[in-house]
């Protein structure tokens, strides 16, 4: 054993090569040899690869004024609009308000949320806090209104009323405010570092630049930015949301075709329809605290605006011998297995086998003695493209043809198609279908790639194409032929000496078709493929 396998290592396989002569399949050689040339090129898989590493930095500029409800109008610069809240690349800017002036340390009636409503004071748990409440329970109940009596609770009174912002939004100018956005970049793998304020836009260039007639502008209006994401301004600017901005560089390094410039785009990143989302929007509270008298006051503002989050990704690419080897390397081998393994087209193949050769018997044995492989399916189409002779061999089942009673035995209970036979093993107890209905061997596919002679002698043909005449095939090499076509047809080509439990019903429908003349059946076993020369020989 060791000496084989000593010997194994001492030898080298190849293929055996056909040449075909046909116009189709060698322009569809050449159009496939050109398609992955021009693959190669557009897609730059001759180069190495490297992804951006990124900063952002933002900084926005406007001025507005809107009509506040108890203090008039109020201009907002950026301190005001945007102020503090700034994350990692990220900015936001304020569009509507809430405002609840002169608020105090004190005691007062809690907004009554949802109809919850008091009677006495044991109704009110002293103590008690919730998410919905704006204070802390003292335990008394207290008048809302004239009608309504609510817990009271010690907050800042007094308490938030509103609850839906104004329409249209208070701060609708803000579509008119500019963002000035500096990215910079670096691909570590190159040290190339870029950023996209190029160097020829100055200080002149940037006042002036636009992004309606310059695509590269850093400088981007609001509301042309949530325009080209798909939304209007005055409604966004009502509840809020959020914008992404997307910037993406694609850079070709290498000096002939050298290229590294941003492409902005833009897309909505929150759910903005109010019914299908609990809270829509975007909104959170800020105060402005001043004392009055020697007492502490606050105006509480509840603000919504638009969120902008800049994204950036990207890669660059640059010329690399390596992976040049690599890619014409993986190419030839894939084209190689196109052309030396004809199960990438069998039908292709077949075609053109037919249409620019005889069609006779022995050209079929030739041309199927030159195939390496057999991957399964393969099978099925040589053999439906296979030229038959004896057409009254083929079998079309009908739709609503009934089984013989008399070669059925009863219906079992795991059957759902009413054509399976009893067993005493447990695998055999399978059925083609999980619930009740149509059998497939009533499909006329099962006729066509499992019953149908012609089929199953090809088959047997291409196993052994040196094998005597056709005509003298025995049944039971075509009974166990159309098992493992059954297999191959519905679970594929199964691991060497093994195969899936072929249903109950086909196997006696492949039995009726081919039957054995004592009645007797061994069933079939994961053996390899029964040949003609077998049954001449009475292996079976």
């Amino acid at each position: 054993m060791p000496c084989c396998r000593l010997r194994a290592l001492c030898q080298y396989e190849t293929n055996k090569l056909v040449r075909i002569q046909s116009v189709r399949l060698g322009s569809l050689n050449s159009i496939y040899f050109l398609s992955c040339s021009i693959m190669m090129l557009w897609n730059r898989k001759y180069q190495e690869f490297d992804l951006v590493v990124s900063s952002v930095t933002t900084k926005v500029k406007g001025v507005a004024q809107a009509p506040l409800l108890g203090v008039g109008n109020v201009v907002w610069d950026e301190v005001d609009y945007s102020g503090p809240w700034k994350g990692k690349n990220t900015f936001f800017v304020v569009t509507n308000v809430i405002v609840t002036k002169n608020q105090k340390q004190g005691k007062c009636a809690q907004v009554p949320l949802k109809g919850r409503f008091c009677r006495t004071d044991k109704e009110c748990e002293k103590g008690a806090w919730d998410q919905q409440k704006h204070g802390i329970q003292t335990g008394s109940c207290v008048k809302f209104d004239l009608l309504k009596k609510t817990c009271e609770v010690s907050a800042w009174c007094p308490i938030e009323t509103r609850t839906t912002p104004p329409r249209p939004a208070l701060l609708a100018a803000a579509e008119n405010f500019t963002v000035l956005i500096k990215n910079n970049i670096r691909f570590p793998a190159f040290n190339y570092i870029r950023r996209n304020i190029l160097p020829e836009m100055n200080d002149a260039y940037l006042r002036n630049c636009h992004r309606g007639n310059d695509s590269l502008c850093p400088i981007f209006r609001l509301g042309d930015i949530v325009r080209e994401a798909g939304e209007k301004f005055s409604e966004m600017a009502v509840e809020g949301g959020v914008i992404g901005i997307l910037i993406k560089w694609d850079c070709n390094l290498d000096r002939l075709m050298q290229r590294c410039l941003p492409r902005y785009s833009f897309k909505r990143l929150d759910e903005k329809e109010s019914n299908k989302t609990l809270y829509p929007g975007l909104n959170f509270r800020f105060a402005k605290y001043n004392t009055v008298n020697g007492v502490e006051e606050r105006t509480l503002y509840k603000a919504f605006g638009i969120r902008f989050d800049v994204m950036v990704f990207g890669q660059a690419g640059k010329f690399s011998f390596i992976q040049l080897i690599i890619y014409i390397g993986s190419t030839l081998s894939y084209y190689a297995l196109v052309r030396d393994h004809t199960h990438k087209c069998p039908f292709m193949l077949l075609s053109s086998f037919r249409s620019e050769h005889s069609g006779t018997q022995q050209s079929v044995k030739m041309m199927l003695s030159s195939l390496q492989e057999d991957p399964g399916h393969l099978r099925a189409i040589l053999c439906l493209l296979q030229p038959s002779d004896d057409t009254n061999d083929d079998v079309q089942p009908s739709l609503d043809k009934k089984t013989n009673p008399n070669a059925k035995p009863s219906r079992p209970a795991w059957c759902m198609c009413d054509f399976c036979a009893p067993s005493s093993l447990p695998e055999e107890e399978l059925c083609c279908r999980r619930t009740e209905g149509t059998c497939i061997t009533s499909s006329p596919l099962f006729g066509q790639l499992v019953l149908r002679r012609s089929l199953l002698e090809a088959v047997l043909l291409y196993q052994d194409p040196l094998s005597p005449s056709v005509k003298k095939l025995q049944t039971a090499a075509l009974r166990h032929c159309a098992y493992r076509e059954y297999i191959s047809w519905r679970f594929g080509v199964p691991p060497n000496d093994t195969h899936p439990a072929i249903p109950s019903c086909c196997v006696w429908r492949i039995r009726r078709e081919y039957p054995s003349p004592d009645g007797q059946y061994s069933g079939f076993r994961p053996v390899k493929m029964t040949s003609m020369q077998a049954c001449e020989n009475g292996e079976l």
